[in-house]
């Protein structure tokens, strides 16, 4: 069966900070090493911008030459079709986890270089169930096969329990935190919590700063390693 694509259209206008950070964080998990190609993505509360940034990530590591899959895990409410204009899909990973689709009809080819995409599908009443299938992650040790780097946005780990089940089958974490919004203790319980699977976080972004004010961040958040991602933006 060929390969389906989508047209997507990036809601967010260029931004000189936002776009050097992203190359900046495609670098450090480079460094990361190379077993670390599973990556999941999470954040304390909704609405800190890790989505966004989750596929900001994805494309600039698609601009290097490797083969990415962005694969939306937040099968309670994903908002990514009407985010990014997607006219239409055929399904996604809850019709996959539930056996209605095959893997052949869920994952798309997008309109970013080396970039396709699973998306959420529609809403599902137990996705933590669904998560801790064996399908799912028989699904992720198929695309590992396929390619090189998976990143996975999932729900925010503060509030359920959905990361922490998708973090077992994962390489490495990332934690987007909002700024002045996440306090020290919050973060530490977040990071905990995924250290608690089993899975290595290997940073986190600090979210949605405001560059026009002269702050050390590094004292709000003490010696946890925070890879920093700016913009000016509110979203």
């Amino acid at each position: 069966m060929e390969q389906q694509s989508v047209f997507m259209t990036d809601p967010k206008k260029p931004d000189y900070f936002y776009n050097e950070a992203m190359k900046t964080l495609r670098t450090n998990i480079q460094f990361a090493g190379r077993d670390v190609r599973t990556i999941l993505v999470t954040s304390c509360f909704p609405n800190e911008g890790k989505s966004d940034v989750t596929f900001q990530l994805a494309r600039e590591i698609g601009k290097m030459g490797k083969r990415v899959l962005f694969l939306d895990a937040d099968i309670r409410k994903s908002t990514f079709l009407s985010r990014y204009q997607v006219k239409k899909t055929s399904g996604g990973l809850s019709q996959y986890l539930t056996g209605q689709k095959e893997i052949e009809e869920i994952c798309y080819r997008t309109n970013y270089e080396n970039l396709d995409i699973i998306f959420a599908g529609i809403m599902a009443p137990n996705p933590a169930e669904l998560l801790e299938d064996p399908s799912f992650e028989d699904l992720l040790k198929r695309m590992r096969h396929k390619y090189e780097y998976i990143l996975i946005d999932t729900p925010p780990i503060g509030s359920l329990i959905d990361a922490a089940i998708v973090a077992k089958f994962c390489d490495g974490a990332i934690l987007v935190c909002e700024s002045e919004c996440v306090s020290y203790r919050m973060a530490q319980k977040a990071r905990e919590q995924l250290e608690m699977t089993g899975c290595h976080v290997i940073g986190a972004v600090l979210n949605k700063v405001d560059i026009s004010r002269e702050r050390y961040y590094g004292k709000y958040y003490g010696k946890y390693k925070y890879y920093n991602y700016y913009s000016s933006e509110k979203r």
